[in-house]
């Protein structure tokens, strides 16, 4: 009989731990999906898109794998940064289940007489959706103002320009929803 006593007292202590720890998770434990499409380019050179696509979804990728809560999916896809529509939002979260979406747009320097002559520095700047298609903020990085990087390849200005605008766009969500612990 004791063995029986102690054996309920035993189950029933292991069923309520495991009920307050399934109570203690919460929504904000799924891993969120956010969206990102290929910056846009400015100047709009060909010759530029694909080594700047790349120098930015390497730094994208890079900064999201030190999430744990987040996953990365990049639509093929070149958005206009200044006439976003909203269905267009809508529906790539929808066909992608991304939770957010990022429209970004890289624009180079000009410096120089000619016409294709630009130098290492860039703008990143990105606009934050949900997946309602509402915009919730937007933030940009000139590397040369604020790290005022005056040597260097564009590759890493980009890198750099990418993380500053990701930082930036954290911030301004804390700002927004100080009790939330977004992480994109």
């Amino acid at each position: 009989m004791r063995k029986v006593l102690l054996f309920t007292t035993f189950t029933s202590f292991l069923f309520i731990g495991m009920a307050i720890v399934k109570a203690q998770k919460n929504a904000d434990d799924k891993i969120r999906k956010v969206l990102y499409f290929n910056p846009e380019v400015e100047p709009d050179i060909e010759e530029i898109k694909e080594p700047t696509n790349n120098a930015f979804f390497s730094a994208v990728s890079d900064k999201v794998s030190s999430y744990r809560k987040n996953k990365m999916l990049r639509a093929e896809v070149q958005i206009s940064f200044d006439s976003i529509d909203q269905q267009t939002i809508i529906d790539y979260c929808v066909n992608n289940d991304a939770d957010f979406a990022i429209v970004p747009k890289v624009k180079y320097f000009k410096v120089g007489l000619g016409k294709y002559v630009f130098s290492n520095q860039v703008i990143v700047s990105m606009k934050l959706f949900d997946a309602g298609g509402n915009f919730i903020t937007e933030t940009d990085y000139d590397t040369y103002r604020k790290n005022m990087r005056l040597l260097g390849s564009t590759e890493n200005s980009i890198k750099i320009g990418t993380n500053g605008a990701l930082k930036g766009i954290l911030k301004n969500l804390k700002k927004i929803n100080p009790s939330s612990t977004v992480d994109l």
